[in-house]
């Protein structure tokens, strides 16, 4: 009932534009993107567009504004067809990978995120409205991180390991953690079962694709390890608490 509120909205909202100047027609295309958010963008860059007739004039507003990261909208295509009187406006948004809480020194204060696959933070409300429109249907893996250790490099890092797991892998991916001495601690649930996958704080990248050889063997033998020791990349130590 919400998105049809929401598309009957943008309908409405687009016809009555569209009686501005009705030699004018418009085409959109939102992707993965929020209706309600990519909408409420696209109507902005209509009305800028009707009062300029200038392309430029709408690029310049999107930049000028920073509509992009009000909106959650990660690229964009906007083009005029003189020919057919068309204006296409093409929205794309990231994938929301996971939740993520930034926590201060004294372990009390933080404040909450959204980490996409493009590596940035986004608004905890880009979750609310894709759930909304059940884009997202599956609990998202917490991220826990100390304010001090939160930059572009490290998200890029945790971004690309997250990203390079299947999406069978990533279903058992339930919290990431890095400490102060930014070491990386991994939980996993398989069949319910916790399994604490320590790290270290250097080549995840390597020991993540160890990691997940692991596990399958591990599947296969009907076990899960309740810790697995990767802190030293050239050997593996776990810890079994029972079968599954």
């Amino acid at each position: 009932m919400r998105n049809l509120l929401i598309c009957s909205f943008l309908f409405i909202s687009l016809s009555s534009l569209a009686k501005l100047s009705p030699k004018v027609k418009y085409r959109t295309s939102f992707h993965t993107c929020p209706s309600r958010s990519a909408g409420t963008l696209t109507l902005k860059l209509i009305r800028s567009f009707e009062e300029s007739g200038s392309l430029k004039g709408v690029k310049e507003l999107i930049h000028g504004e920073k509509l992009q990261d009000k909106h959650f909208v990660s690229s964009y295509k906007i083009d005029y067809d003189p020919l057919r009187k068309m204006l296409n406006v093409n929205l794309e948004c990231p994938k929301a990978l996971m939740k993520v809480q930034i926590y201060k020194e004294n372990g009390i204060d933080s404040y909450d995120a959204i980490l996409v696959d493009n590596g940035k933070l986004f608004d905890p409300t880009y979750e609310v409205l894709l759930r909304s429109e059940e884009k997202i249907k599956k609990d998202l893996p917490f991220l826990a991180i100390p304010v001090g250790n939160m930059d572009q490099q490290i998200q890029k890092e945790i971004t690309s390991i997250v990203n390079g797991m299947s999406e069978s892998f990533r279903d058992r991916l339930s919290e990431v953690i890095l400490n102060e001495k930014k070491e990386l601690t991994i939980i996993l649930s398989v069949r319910n079962n916790p399994s604490s996958v320590f790290l270290g704080n250097d080549l995840w990248d390597k020991k993540v694709t160890k990691l997940k050889k692991i596990v399958k063997y591990m599947e296969a033998k009907k076990k899960m390890p309740a810790i697995i020791n990767l802190t030293n990349s050239e050997k593996v130590v776990v810890k079994f608490n029972g079968k599954f």
